[in-house]
């Protein structure tokens, strides 16, 4: 589509870079509901254009092509949520040029951009990676950054360039470290399903649909009740009221801010199992397996940061909430199996 063919409010101009991801798909139903004018930029290795909703502008590039970030930023934006980026922890520790290029490279390729055309802010998708093993729990924004796999370093340093730019080039930042990312939109708008899943709730509903045998469950040694480990679940609408709020938040206070967008409470992958069975009334089968390098036995965090400057709470992240959204539009791919 042509940009320059469509006329702009530049108040309610925004750029999602990623907007065709899992994420970013269920944010860009949330700015198109609520008026903006969106801009949808993706290279659709992971995401989906039947993600994106239609009244968005969609434009299919990469942030690696100077090319297409030119043609991109003819178009005016009043802010950019920034999603482009590799995000398998295991592949990182494999491939770590591949995360380097796209990740750390990609974002100063945007960065650039932002500079050379005067937009200035940026919300930024990070990760609970950059903290690395938990020292305490629950973590905070106080926690040292010291990460243990290549992904999260690779966050990290985004987080650190995006410092350095605000300094210099004075661009406005909300860095958002998110826990684990679960559930779809209540409405089922969203109904193209993550590829090649890692994450235990999307491998949950694969199994579910009867798409895999079975489970495998790393470890069932930990320090915890049921000797599987506890994580901090939040809804995906969760995450996409935080990140409105987050720009309301930039453009009020010209500040930058590092935020946790987490729950407090933490499930086993025990209790997400059973949580799902009762909810799908399927029969999910497991087995454990030796435990992966770098995993804890709980994450769980606050929030209490984003509560007292955002006014924000998670309001839709109980687990059979969040599973039962997510059988809402998985259970529609049985036949399809």
């Amino acid at each position: 589509m042509n940009l320059n063919n469509k006329k702009s409010n530049f108040d309610r101009s925004v750029l999602v870079i990623g907007g065709a991801g899992y994420i970013g798909s269920h944010l860009v139903l949330d700015l198109c509901d609520k008026g903006y004018d969106v801009t949808v930029f993706d290279n659709l290795s992971s995401g989906f254009e039947v993600n994106i909703d239609p009244r968005a502008d969609f434009i299919k590039g990469d942030i690696l092509n100077d090319g297409d970030l030119a043609s991109l930023f003819k178009k005016k934006y009043l802010a950019i949520f920034h999603f482009a980026a590799l995000k398998a922890v295991g592949d990182s520790m494999l491939d770590p040029m591949s995360y380097s290029k796209v990740n750390i490279f990609g974002t100063i390729n945007i960065l650039n951009q932002m500079v050379a055309n005067n937009i200035n802010f940026l919300i930024f998708s990070s990760t609970a990676a950059v903290y690395g093993k938990p020292q305490y729990l629950p973590l905070d924004e106080k926690h040292p950054l010291e990460p243990i796999n290549y992904y999260g370093f690779t966050k990290l340093e985004m987080e650190r360039l995006l410092k350095w730019y605000s300094s210099l080039k004075g661009i406005n930042f909300a860095a958002l470290r998110y826990f684990n990312a679960a559930g779809y939109d209540l409405d089922g708008r969203i109904v193209g399903l993550e590829k090649e899943p890692a994450n235990l709730l999307p491998v949950v509903m694969e199994t579910a649909i009867g798409l895999r045998k079975s489970i495998s469950i790393f470890g069932n040694n930990y320090s915890t009740p049921d000797g599987t480990g506890i994580r901090d679940y939040i809804h995906v609408l969760d995450l996409v009221s935080a990140h409105k709020a987050s720009l309301d938040y930039l453009l009020r206070s010209k500040s930058n801010i590092y935020l946790n967008l987490a729950t407090g409470k933490g499930y086993s992958v025990l209790d997400v199992i059973k949580v799902a069975q009762s909810v799908t009334q399927k029969e999910i089968i497991y087995n454990f397996v030796d435990k992966r390098d770098g995993d804890c036995d709980q994450v769980v965090a606050k929030s209490n940061i984003a509560k007292k400057i955002l006014d924000w709470d998670p309001k839709l992240s109980d687990m059979k909430q969040i599973i039962e959204s997510m059988w809402n539009v998985y259970s529609k791919k049985i036949d399809k199996v």
